[in-house]
């Protein structure tokens, strides 16, 4: 085998097309004679479109089609065929008249160019017949609900008695946590270009998950998944807002039917706030009890969240309160509250940011009640097994990731009175938090191609949100070969070649890296013993064990210099066929034997201007545990870019509603703040070395999230510990830490 290229820093094998500009992304696609569509939004929170004066738009210049309720497909099941949760989200499809948020879609303009679908769709005369509507998360949670399930979680839990230990606590605290509502903002606006040819169909989608779209088209139109293809070169960034298939992708093919041509459909900015989900408000309360060392006896942590009219969605904030601590007495709830809001969806680490940051601040409060060091009380109550499920660790090493996250960051500087370190006229605080994301695998398939030029074209249907998947898996696949990384190409992004799941969750090279990984070994095997079985190769007879293969030469252990085959030799000698392996891959009984989670330690410095309440974060340290990293460069990207979300999750983002008619009143670039690079101070990341033999046969761990969980709590703690007081609801804006 060559020497390894996994786990070196190299760079992307898609970065000059991206920096040349020759990247093609979905709104880049385009086909003769293709359209464009502009999507119309309802104006109000609820009620029932009463009527459409759609005459000036349809005789306006360029015009192809107005469609809307009124002459638009009828679908199977009124399309609502595809609607399971949770990639399979409840779609407006035009199929009646009921308004249920204020941005659902109530109509598409198509024409001939997208200047002309804007003009006309300004045209169009929608009148409204409102009804009361919803919008007052307090008001609302007196009908907060269980849903059940949270995917394949029940949405409560209980083991001992936290009440009873609760009450027996000599230390107790009740506090209340908030975040606000929140929506993804990737570069790349979600965008379809739509075509049929009979009844076939061909989408070009901005997704993170081509299989999923497929299936969920194919169900609301009423095809066979044969029927449909989806293709995907590239994603400008996604974060869980593309993984399911919104509205707009099936109104962008209905569009194409009923107009006999190809349609493009791009989301304008402010189009990105409503109909594609976002993540939701949450109020969490959190209860602990512990004794006087500092060991938790009782923890409850209950968490509300908003979901739609339209379907149920949770925000699962309380999982990480059942594995993250020791504790004999734990309860958690999740609970609803519906509002006139669009469908929320899965946001980067969704569940844990939010829930990580009331679980790891109501730590620190219990740490300052005790007088204890915040890394002392988290040791005091480390978990060694799974205390939820009572199984081992696949691996853990949150002990190192303390140790060296405090050994870099300079923690031991730190002072347990607030406000005691100063520089000039800012106070200046030290804040940490843990960090911890599931390892989550799915079944993934891959094919690999051997060709006679020496080279190999590795495929799976997945996606690079920009994370570096063709990288990574052309480095792993380059490894299983033996052949160099150069001589490989991996290709993705459309249905046509083998299956692969969404690329959520962290998962990606967990699932379809052990899928390429096990066809390419596949692969390699069959070529070695083609030269071991060929009477014309310098190996002929020779034991396939002994065979190793090096930058595309298969050399003979201990031979001498000619017993040496080449690939692209031993294939054209046989008929020059690319020699072709696919490959199913899936979890085994490891998922039900062992957790599986990558986990970390962040700590922040916060400055906090004593008389204007100015608040700056110049450093951050991230020390993670995440099992075998693929390559170095983009690893650290990946959780660079992690700590970035979650600074901005503490600091700037919130997406307000307004709370007469549902509109989200900041729904641009402009007012929906993110950091931008002068925000951003220095960041330093550890990578601890661990080795976790159970978690998949390349010893990965996603990592893309584990690095947001935590950021916003270390803040917190940070701003407490620089100021005094306590900020329980994000953003932490200067009115908060002023009031």
């Amino acid at each position: 085998m060559s020497s390894e290229s996994i786990g070196k820093p190299l760079d992307r094998v898609d970065g000059p097309l991206k920096v040349c500009g020759r990247a093609r992304y979905t709104g880049d696609e385009t086909l003769p004679r293709m359209a464009h569509a502009v999507l119309v939004q309802a104006t109000v929170p609820a009620g029932r479109v009463a009527r459409i004066d759609a005459g000036a738009a349809q005789r306006a210049p360029g015009v192809v089609l107005v469609l809307t309720h009124l002459n638009a497909l009828r679908l199977p099941q009124g399309g609502r065929a595809a609607a399971k949760p949770p990639q399979g989200r409840v779609l407006s499809l035009l199929q009646d008249d009921r308004v249920h948020y204020n941005g659902q879609p109530v109509a598409v303009v198509v024409a001939e160019t997208p200047q002309q679908a804007e003009g006309a769709a300004q045209l169009l005369r929608i009148e409204y017949e409102r009804a009361g509507a919803a919008l007052d998360f307090a008001a609302a949670r007196a009908g907060a609900y269980s849903p059940g399930k949270i995917q394949e979680n029940p949405a409560d839990s209980r083991r001992g008695d936290p009440a009873a230990a609760l009450a027996a606590a000599p230390r107790r605290q009740a506090l209340a946590y908030a975040t606000g509502h929140q929506h993804h903002n990737p570069m790349e606006p979600h965008a379809t270009l739509a075509a049929w040819e009979g009844e076939r169909l061909t989408v070009f989608d901005s997704t993170q998950y081509p299989a999923g779209a497929r299936r969920t088209l194919a169900a609301t139109f009423g095809l066979p998944v044969e029927s449909v293809r989806v293709r995907c070169a590239f994603v400008g960034g996604a974060f869980g807002g593309k993984g399911a298939p919104w509205s707009h992708v099936a109104l962008a093919a209905m569009a194409a039917r009923q107009a006999a041509r190809p349609v493009r459909l791009v989301l304008q900015r402010p189009q990105l706030f409503g109909p594609v989900g976002g993540r939701p408000r949450t109020e969490q309360r959190v209860l602990l009890g512990a004794d006087e060392g500092g060991r938790l006896t009782a923890v409850e942590h209950h968490s509300v969240s908003n979901t739609s009219m339209l379907e149920d969605w949770t925000e699962s904030c309380a999982l990480v309160t059942r594995m993250l601590y020791a504790c004999p007495n734990v309860t958690t709830t999740h609970r609803l509250v519906k509002l006139n809001l669009g469908t929320p969806t899965f946001q980067r680490a969704p569940g844990e940011a939010t829930g990580s940051f009331a679980l790891e601040c109501a730590l620190d409060e219990l740490a300052v009640a005790l007088n204890l060091d915040p890394i002392e009380l988290r040791l005091r109550n480390h978990a060694d097994r799974d205390p939820e499920r009572n199984v081992p660790f696949s691996s853990k090493s949150l002990r190192e990731c303390y140790r060296a996250g405090a050994e870099r960051f300079g923690w031991a500087r730190r002072s347990a009175q607030p406000g005691a370190l100063r520089q000039g006229n800012w106070l200046v605080g030290l804040g940490m938090a843990s960090s911890t994301r599931p390892a989550k695998r799915s079944p993934a398939a891959a094919r690999v191609r051997l060709l006679p030029d020496g080279s190999a074209v590795v495929q799976s249907s997945t996606e690079d949100l920009g994370t570096g998947t063709y990288t990574v898996m052309a480095q792993i696949a380059a490894d299983a070969l033996g052949y160099a990384v150069s001589r490989v190409r991996f290709e993705l992004g459309d249905t046509q070649l083998p299956e692969a799941p969404i690329a959520a969750g962290s998962m990606t090279v967990e699932s379809v890296g052990s899928a390429v990984h096990a066809a390419c070994l596949a692969a390699r095997q069959r070529l070695v013993q083609l030269a071991c079985d060929d009477a014309a190769s310098p190996l002929a007879g020779a034991a396939p064990q002994r065979v190793r293969v090096e930058d595309g030469w298969l050399r003979l252990d201990g031979g001498d210099a000619r017993q040496r085959d080449s690939a692209a030799a031993l294939i054209a000698r046989h008929g020059g066929q690319p020699l072709e392996v696919t490959l199913d891959s899936r979890p085994g009984p490891e998922e039900k034997q062992f957790s599986m989670h990558a986990f970390g330690a962040v700590f922040a410095e916060v400055w906090v201007d004593r008389e204007l309440g100015l608040l700056r974060v110049p450093r951050l340290t991230g020390a993670y545990g995440v099992g075998r990293v693929m390559n170095a460069k983009t690893a650290h990207s990946q959780l660079m870019g992690g700590i970035v979300w979650g600074l901005s999750q503490a600091l700037m983002e919130e997406s307000v509603p307004d709370g007469r008619y549902g509109r989200i009143v900041n729904a641009n670039l402009a007012d929906y703040h993110v950091p931008v690079n002068a925000d951003v101070g220095a960041i330093d990341i550890v990578v601890v070395p661990e080795r976790d033999e159970q978690v998949n046969a390349l010893r990965a761990k996603g990592l893309g999230e584990v690095s947001m969980t935590g950021v916003a709590a270390a803040i917190a703690n940070a701003v407490y510990n620089a100021t005094g007081k306590r900020i329980r609801e994000l953003p932490v804006t200067l009115d908060k830490v002023m009031a």
